[in-house]
């Protein structure tokens, strides 16, 4: 992935449309649309990945079912009231769009930098794999904040349990989506999709990197 040092949020991903556009909301006159992306890993599991963009952006863009486009832009979140509860939901926010998917080596890429907002999760599966959950909050414009989840493997995890809530990290990666079950209240059991940021390779940013910039 190519540094970005100007832009502290930044996504590229290409692969095929995997649903059909449904409106999202309108802003300042500017309606904005949803829709799923499905993006092939090297182990062939799928990533299913949701999208909004701005339909001053789609122009001549074919985003029928199954057409590949390639997409470049921000993770971001928002907390949306779900079954009444608030649920942090994330999108890949379009800046960027077309249907030319050419000499795209990598097909899912995300640098983030931002501030770690909770306590780092490190923990050890059954099956002897180390992880560590990471969330940290990445500044916009406007003083708004995308919270983003971050999930760590092996050495970044083991090197997540030195991190403090407060420090100024940066994050290389992959998003991903992953199946879960949640148990309601009633007893029964939910399938969920969480998106999070797999993280390949992390660092801690010093107060004296901030101050030289």
């Amino acid at each position: 992935m190519a540094e970005y040092t100007t832009d502290n949020n930044w996504v590229q991903i290409a692969g095929t449309v995997d649903s059909d556009l449904t409106f999202s909301h309108e802003m300042y006159g500017e309606g904005f649309y949803n829709f799923f992306i499905a993006v092939p890993r090297l182990s062939d599991y799928i990533d299913r990945l949701p999208v909004t963009v701005s339909e001053r952006l789609i122009g001549d863009i074919d985003l029928s079912l199954g057409t590949k486009v390639y997409i470049g832009g921000q993770l971001r979140s928002y907390n949306k009231l779900i079954d009444g509860a608030n649920r942090l939901v994330l999108t890949i926010f379009v800046r960027e769009i077309t249907n030319n998917v050419e000499g795209i080596k990598n097909p899912n890429q995300i640098y983030l930098n931002g501030f770690v907002c909770k306590t780092p999760v490190y923990r050890i599966t059954p099956f002897k794999r180390e992880i560590a959950d990471l969330l940290i909050a990445v500044n916009r414009s406007y003083n708004k904040s995308d919270y983003i989840p971050n999930i760590a493997w092996g050495r970044n995890a083991r090197y997540c349990q030195n991190i403090s809530v407060g420090d100024n990290i940066k994050i290389w990666g992959r998003i991903q989506s992953r199946q879960y079950q949640k148990k309601l209240p009633s007893g029964e059991i939910e399938e969920r999709t969480a998106y999070e940021v797999s993280i390949s390779k992390m660092e801690v940013v010093k107060a004296d990197q901030n101050k030289e910039k």
